[in-house]
């Protein structure tokens, strides 16, 4: 259990891919409003390891919206793209506890082999990877990295959650919640393109900027499970978390990026003021 007098910290953390539509902002405004509150601090963090997809005028974007929201962020801006040596030293002691492995497995390859397989076990993302690289013996991986092969890194989720025995997280609307090590399988804990995951530089990340709470959509219920494990391996400190709702189009869909009609920048441009896109993005009286 995290610490009940904690100081609270909370992150808005976006990506530099498109631009913030009504969702982010209600995402940043609950940040903002659960750290105001609290008289603690709201951080700002862009994810922009996945280099191809980023942008710089997206980032420019993202810091102008908020900015034109009324949301200001506590100290600078941490960026992903700047933390390698700290995703590193955090994969360096997952490996010497012995709990990830190579994974020179294609998509191809791994779905051929769930549809022969029949009925693979379902996980929030799909079908679980199968496991087919946990069983290649370690003179075979070591062969396969010295002839240039180049894998994905996966966590051995049994081993790990004996390692880490028993866990929970506090969600501050659902309670303690104990946690499933193994609902998405031997994930992907490093992509071999970007030299980490989403899941290990959020818990390294969120460590680093000493966030107390993190707040994010219901969506994203499932990857705490995952990170909660993370953190425990890591021994890194232990959040509290809030997941909240989502907000949807009149058809009932959540908003995404492809949604151009919802963005910020489009509702900006339409005439609209920052208390009116603040309101349809669920904050009718500010934030």
């Amino acid at each position: 259990m995290p610490p009940a007098t904690q100081e609270t910290v909370t992150r808005f953390a976006p990506s530099p891919t498109g631009h913030l539509h009504l969702g982010h902002a209600h995402a940043a405004l609950f940040a903002a409003r659960a750290a105001r509150a609290a008289g603690g601090r709201f951080l700002l963090r862009i994810e922009d390891i996945d280099a191809p997809r980023c942008r710089p005028e997206f980032e420019e974007a993202i810091t102008e919206d908020l900015a034109w929201l009324g949301l200001a962020w506590d100290g600078p801006v941490l960026r992903q793209s700047d933390r390698g040596e700290a995703y590193g030293a955090a994969l360096a002691r997952l490996e010497a506890q012995g709990l990830l492995y190579p994974c020179f497995c294609t998509r191809r390859e791994i779905a051929a082999e769930i549809a022969a397989a029949g009925a693979a076990p379902q996980g929030p993302d799909g079908p679980l990877y199968p496991g087919t690289c946990r069983h290649l013996s370690i003179p075979e991986r070591a062969a396969r990295l010295a002839a240039g092969e180049v894998g994905a890194l996966r966590l051995d989720w049994a081993r790990a959650a004996e390692a880490a025995g028993p866990l929970s997280f506090t969600d501050r609307a659902r309670g303690e919640i104990a946690v499933a090590p193994g609902l998405f399988g031997d994930a992907v804990i490093a992509r071999k393109d970007i030299g980490t995951g989403y899941h290990l530089a959020v818990v390294v990340d969120d460590a680093a900027q000493g966030v107390t709470l993190v707040t994010r959509g219901e969506d994203l219920f499932p990857a705490t499970h995952l990170q909660r494990l993370l953190q425990a391996l890591l021994g890194l400190p232990e959040p509290r978390y809030h997941h909240h709702g989502l907000v949807a189009d009149e058809t009932g869909r959540r908003l995404a990026k492809r949604d151009d009609a919802r963005a910020i920048r489009a509702l900006r441009a339409a005439g609209a003021t920052p208390a009116e896109v603040r309101a349809l993005a669920g904050f009718p009286d500010g934030g």
